[in-house]
């Protein structure tokens, strides 16, 4: 997609309709675009069109050439943000090897225009490094959107510019996600990411293997050190002049994950190619933010291993010893993530000592396989220490679309990480996984600081069908809504 621009004439031949039902009636939403009711209705009743979210019709027409009419779902009088997001993505998404195309929804105040560009941009999306002879098969996505509305101020093009920012984060996001292990290793990851931050003026610092273990870094290391491609921790800051706020974000960065000496079941194990997806979005939030020119401070971290089995792997019953000293006794290899977050949560403190401390801080992982059963594959978790922080967060992500769900974290589960040999375990009990992994985490927390934990686990990685404006394989999860957090603050 290359770029997003508001008009109030159509000069597509692609123009793409909201299509709403009502008491079993269609309602056609063409915003500024006129068109031939009766003779569309007729159509779309020949066609059995129903209005429902994620429905596409294409319909040859004479001005424009062709309708594409996506569902927004039951009608409103002003439509949800999110709905006209979703439509637009889908809409994109039905539109690709086209050039360009007209977006004639309903676009009367600026957050609405917003919301389209940002579906459409985010449904114009595809990965296809990795194919070979299949590649010329493939068609391009959509290039140009282009939004009917009458609003076409300065403000209003700026939010347009805004939505092909956050698109393009989310999709280095996606990429990295979709990217096969083969290509995407600790080093790989870091030195990628180190190019786009030194582009966008940001600074950067990559601690290799060695630096990792004399420095004292057990979580990163022990993770790493059964794998032949060695971890990493990359940081990426974002200082600008006059910002009178400092954020620190965390995210896991498996770039894959086996299990370790726990290994996982076969089936399913090619997904773990995505258990960077947190690394990946904090990294992007910081690109973004940069763009965006945000008067905030921000550290992101990423600390990246691959958990490997072989004879060096870490096993059953190790103890490692996490940056700052804390003791961990790893009862279990395949609960890695949270052991390369305890290492790089207590450096992005003390690293912020420097400049006054946090005035909060957020990980992002794709931490447990009990999210999904808890809150299923589009819902992501939001554990917390300071509700008011928590809160300002899911206003965000609601504004952003995204869907975030309050968790707790209960004080009767924090005794099942107790260890008899360590400071502390890296598994509990199974009951409630999510909420002892959140609870693991807390432990790695300054009490006094603003804290959020996002278990991102399903929702990273969509394995279904696409819908939407989300593809299928990687989401770009939480991008947006931290965006709209570190704007609100």
């Amino acid at each position: 997609m290359k770029s997003i621009k508001l008009s109030k004439e159509i000069t597509s031949s692609f123009l793409v309709v909201g299509l709403a039902h009502s008491n079993g009636k269609l309602i056609v939403e063409s915003g500024l675009a006129k068109l031939d009711e009766k003779k569309i209705q007729a159509i779309l009743a020949n066609l059995g069109a129903t209005g429902k979210a994620d429905e596409i019709i294409k319909v040859p027409y004479t001005k424009p050439e062709t309708i594409i009419f996506t569902g927004l779902g039951e009608s409103s009088k002003s439509y949800d943000h999110e709905a006209l997001r979703r439509a637009a993505g889908a809409a994109a998404r039905a539109l690709e090897g086209q050039k360009s195309a007209t977006f004639a929804l309903p676009a009367n105040d600026l957050a609405q225009i917003s919301a389209i560009a940002e579906g459409g941009a985010l449904g114009a999306y595809s990965f296809t490094e990795f194919r070979g002879s299949t590649k010329k098969e493939q068609k391009a996505v959509l290039q140009e959107i282009e939004i009917l509305t009458s609003l076409t101020s300065a403000e209003a093009k700026n939010l347009a510019k805004r939505a092909g920012i956050l698109a393009k984060n989310t999709f280095i996001i996606r990429d990295l996600v979709n990217t096969p292990p083969s290509h995407l290793t600790p080093a790989i990851f870091s030195t990628r990411m180190k190019k786009i931050a030194l582009g966008l003026g940001l600074k950067v610092e990559i601690l290799d293997e060695r630096a990792l273990k004399s420095k004292g870094y057990g979580g990163i290391t022990g993770v790493g050190q059964g794998s032949a491609n060695p971890p990493r921790l990359l940081r990426v800051s974002y200082k600008p002049a006059k910002a009178k706020k400092l954020i620190a974000l965390v995210g896991k960065g498996i770039t894959f994950d086996t299990g370790g000496l726990a290994l996982k079941p076969a089936n399913g194990m090619e997904a773990m190619k995505c258990d960077m997806g947190g690394a990946a979005a904090v990294i992007a939030t910081v690109f973004a933010a940069a763009e965006l020119k945000l008067p905030i401070a921000i550290d992101a971290w990423a600390p990246l291993a691959e958990n490997m089995v072989s004879d060096n792997a870490q096993r059953p019953s190790d103890i490692v010893s996490i940056y700052g000293g804390k003791t961990v006794e790893v009862l279990n290899p395949d609960a890695e993530g949270r052991l390369v977050l305890a290492d790089a949560l207590m450096r992005a403190a003390e690293f912020a000592k420097s400049s006054g401390g946090l005035d909060g801080i957020i990980d992002v992982a794709t931490l447990t396989g009990a999210q999904a059963v808890a809150l299923g594959t589009r819902t992501s978790a939001v554990m917390t220490n300071d509700f008011e922080f928590s809160g300002q967060f899911l206003t965000a992500a609601k504004k952003a679309g995204e869907q975030f769900w309050p968790m707790p974290l209960p004080e009767e589960l924090r005794a099942s990480l107790d260890s008899p040999v360590a400071d502390l375990a890296n598994i509990g009990d199974r009951m409630g996984g999510m909420l002892v992994a959140g609870l693991f985490l807390r432990e790695f927390i300054n009490p006094q600081t603003p804290w959020l934990h996002l278990d991102i686990a399903s929702p990273a990685f969509n394995e279904a069908e696409p819908h939407g404006y989300t593809p299928v394989g990687g989401t770009g999860i939480s991008l947006r809504s931290l965006i709209c957090l570190l704007e609100s603050i």
